[in-house]
């Protein structure tokens, strides 16, 4: 099967993800695009430490692409879309062991948002 993958655009046309993406350093930069080859790649069988679900029934339906480099952590936020699609919806640097809420709050918006917008089309 062939995976897609998508960037989550805002009404206002900004996409968090390459915002995300362009403030990386290189090398970080480089591994976070070859870690979204291989969710291209193997998809929904992409399995830790690659990939992971984020808990709780708030956030149903949102992963996190888990990115490291040395010491250095990332995280993109997506989402499925329809069978074949992967939506990436907001990334940030993880600096401590638990995800910040608010990272986790914008991902919840943005796949609410896509979703809607998707609906009046």
């Amino acid at each position: 099967m062939d995976w897609k993958v998508e960037f989550y655009q805002r009404e206002n046309g900004n996409i968090p993800v390459m915002e995300f993406l362009s403030s990386l350093s290189p090398k970080m930069r480089a591994k976070a695009y070859s870690e979204i080859e291989l969710l291209k790649e193997h998809g929904i069988y992409l399995k830790e430490p690659y990939v992971k679900p984020i808990k709780g029934e708030q956030y149903k339906g949102v992963y996190e692409l888990r990115i490291k480099l040395g010491s250095d952590a990332s995280r993109i936020f997506y989402f499925t879309y329809h069978r074949d699609t992967f939506v990436l919806l907001n990334g940030f640097l993880k600096k401590t062991d638990k995800t910040p809420k608010l990272e986790l709050e914008k991902a919840k918006r943005y796949k609410e948002d896509f979703e809607k917008r998707c609906e009046d089309e």
